[in-house]
């Protein structure tokens, strides 16, 4: 997944030793990531469905068949702005692993038409019964906004499994957090400043000793300008070009880190005024930070997400 990962546990109920503990984490983030996610991979089982032929049924893992699942959930749900096809229009403007553009002109309107022949989710079909799936187009699939999330919630079952009852799970910034730690004392999540150059704290969270998962997505980490243009790596599928509005980062908390990861991907998306509509239709704990002008902000905050944050 191209990221790091930390996972802080209080192993006091748990009948095997930390060690242990330590090594299956690793081992299920190392067949989460090369084994099934990556893209960077051709020997992963997300390279092998996006090199197949068209209209080949193709049987895939359970962790994988989940995740495409949850990808068209969150696809419908957002009117198509979340959509993992998009990698050919990432590619065009300059990010991600096949990008080719990033130091010549920018894409015209015809090389953004013939990219956006390959985008749209739609083109996937998914049967759960038979744990199968066909591509009846030329797309690529790409998880970046969303298996970071599913790994932390595969984590957090591992250790539910092991009987670890107090965790910190992050993934590429994705969270999960359960319990308390010693003394009662709860795991304090921070949401990052949406500034460029260094990290700055924007707020703190509380977890009040319940388990939840926070995920968040932002336009200010990868990015590039260009005559005075700021072109963000938020690639709407709608339109095929980058987001211009002033949505500067979406954080989400979910009994799912997925959900949550995909959902704060799709708000970047939407921007302001679509993201508060589902935000608020939905009922969805939800944090939006948008950029007025420089490093001043102003936020909208759901009634369920400002019950988490820290006075």
């Amino acid at each position: 997944m191209g990221t790091s990962y930390e996972v802080q546990f209080i192993s006091l109920e748990a009948a095997v030793s930390d060690a242990f503990i330590e090594n299956e984490i690793e081992k299920l983030l190392e067949e989460l990531d090369r084994g099934i996610f990556t893209t960077y991979s051709l020997d992963s089982e997300l390279s092998h469905v996006n090199q197949l032929p068209l209209d080949l049924p193709v049987s895939v893992s359970k962790h994988l068949l989940s995740v495409l699942e949850l990808s068209k959930e969150i696809s419908e749900l957002s009117g198509g702005a979340f959509d993992i096809t998009v990698a050919p229009l990432v590619n065009l403007w300059g990010f991600g692993p096949e990008a080719h553009n990033i130091f010549s002109e920018l894409p015209s309107e015809l090389a953004i038409n013939e990219a956006m022949l390959k985008v749209g989710l739609d083109n996937l079909l998914i049967d759960e019964g038979a744990s199968q799936v066909t591509k009846t187009a030329d797309i690529t699939l790409d998880l970046s906004g969303v298996a970071k999330g599913y790994a932390v919630d595969q984590v957090a079952n591992l250790l539910g499994d092991l009987n670890v009852e107090s965790y910190f799970i992050e993934v590429g910034g994705e969270i999960k957090i359960k319990g308390l730690k010693p003394n009662n004392q709860e795991w304090i999540p921070a949401i990052e400043a949406p500034v460029y150059g260094s990290s700055q704290l924007y707020a703190l969270l509380r977890s009040l000793g319940e388990t939840i998962s926070l995920a968040g997505s932002g336009d200010y980490r990868n990015y590039y300008e260009r005559g005075g243009v700021r072109y963000s790596h938020e690639i709407d599928p709608r339109t095929g070009k980058p987001i211009t509005h002033n949505l500067a980062a979406a954080f989400v908390i979910d009994e799912s880190a997925a959900r949550a990861d995909a959902l704060a991907t799709a708000f970047m998306v939407l921007g302001p005024s679509e993201a508060q509509e589902l935000i608020l239709q939905e009922e969805i704990k939800a944090l939006l930070i948008f950029r007025i002008e420089n490093s001043q902000f102003q936020s909208f905050i759901s009634d369920g997400f400002s019950r988490y944050l820290a006075k």
